[in-house]
C-alpha cells in the first residue's frame, strides 16, 4: 500500500535537473518519475525506493496519446498529484536563423511548448476536482533574453514563460499555484544533446566557469514546494554567479 504522502509526478526524471529533483523530492513526496529511457527509469526508480514509494511512466512527451493514455491509467490511489514538475526539454543546434535545420525546430517546439501542454491537460483533470495543486514549469533564461543563435529555442522557452503566465490566471480559481524555474547556466547532459554528442564542443559551453549543477536547481524547486500555502514563487530565475546575463559570463 502507498504511504500517505503527497503525490509528485516529475517529466524528464531520468536526468539532469529531472533526476536531482526527484532525489531532492523523494523525502516528502510519493514519486510518479516520467520519462523516454525506460533502463534508466528502472534505475532511479530502485535507487529511491528505499526513501519513498516510487511508480514510473515510460513515455515521450510528444505523443499526445500515449501521454493521456498513460497518465490516465495510473491507479485511483495515484491519481491525486500534488505537484507537477514540467521538465521535460531540450536544445537542438546552435545556429544562424537561416541555417537552423527544421527536425530542430519541431524537436524543440514539439517536446519543449506542446510536451509541457500535454502533460498539463492531463494532470490538471485531477488538480481541477480536488480544486488543490502546484505546477512548476521549467524555464530559462533564454525564455527572458534572446541570444545570438538562440532564435528557436528561445522562442519555445519565451513560449514556456506565457503559458505559465496564462495558466496562473485562468487556473487561480481552482487553488492551483503555476510557478517557474528559469536556470542560466547549468552543466548536465543537455549541451551533449544540443550539440549531438559532440564532446569537445559541450565541454566548451562551460569553459572557465563554475556553472549551477542539477542539484542546485533542485535545491530552488525544494523551496518554491516548501513555501506556505499562501505563498507562490511565481517566477525565479537562478544563475552561476559568474553568470550576469544570458551572454554575459566571467570566464577565468
Amino acid at each position: 500500500m502507498r504511504n500517505k504522502k503527497k503525490i509528485a509526478l516529475i517529466t524528464g526524471a531520468t536526468s539532469g535537473i529531472g533526476e536531482s529533483t526527484s532525489s531532492e523530492l523523494a523525502s516528502q513526496f510519493s514519486l510518479i518519475l516520467c520519462g523516454r529511457n525506460e533502463y534508466k527509469l528502472k534505475e532511479l526508480s530502485e535507487n529511491l525506493k528505499d526513501k519513498t514509494d516510487v511508480i514510473t511512466l515510460n513515455f515521450d512527451v510528444r505523443d499526445q496519446q500515449d501521454v493521456k493514455e498513460k497518465i490516465d491509467s495510473l491507479d485511483n490511489s495515484w491519481k491525486n498529484i500534488d505537484l507537477l514538475v514540467n521538465n521535460a526539454g531540450n536544445a537542438h543546434g546552435l545556429d544562424l536563423f537561416h541555417e537552423g535545420k527544421i527536425e530542430d525546430w519541431d524537436m524543440m517546439i514539439d517536446t519543449n511548448v506542446k510536451g509541457l501542454l500535454y502533460v498539463s491537460k492531463s494532470v490538471l483533470n485531477f488538480m481541477i476536482e480536488n480544486n488543490k495543486g502546484h505546477i512548476i514549469n521549467i524555464g530559462s533564461i533564454a525564455g527572458k533574453e534572446v541570444y545570438q543563435k538562440g532564435n528557436i529555442y528561445c522562442a519555445s522557452k519565451f513560449a514556456v514563460d506565457a503559458i505559465s503566465q496564462g495558466m496562473r490566471i485562468d487556473l487561480n480559481k481552482y487553488n492551483i499555484k503555476i510557478s517557474q524555474v528559469n536556470p542560466g547556466l547549468v552543466e548536465t547532459n543537455f549541451s551533449m544533446v544540443r550539440f549531438k554528442n559532440d564532446v569537445e564542443r559541450s565541454k566548451s559551453v562551460y569553459s572557465g566557469v563554475n556553472p549551477l549543477v542539477g542539484e542546485d536547481v533542485a535545491k530552488v524547486i525544494f523551496y518554491v514546494v516548501n513555501c506556505p500555502d499562501n505563498v507562490n514563487i511565481s517566477d525565479i530565475t537562478v544563475l552561476a554567479k559568474s553568470q550576469a546575463s544570458s551572454t554575459v559570463v566571467n570566464r577565468d
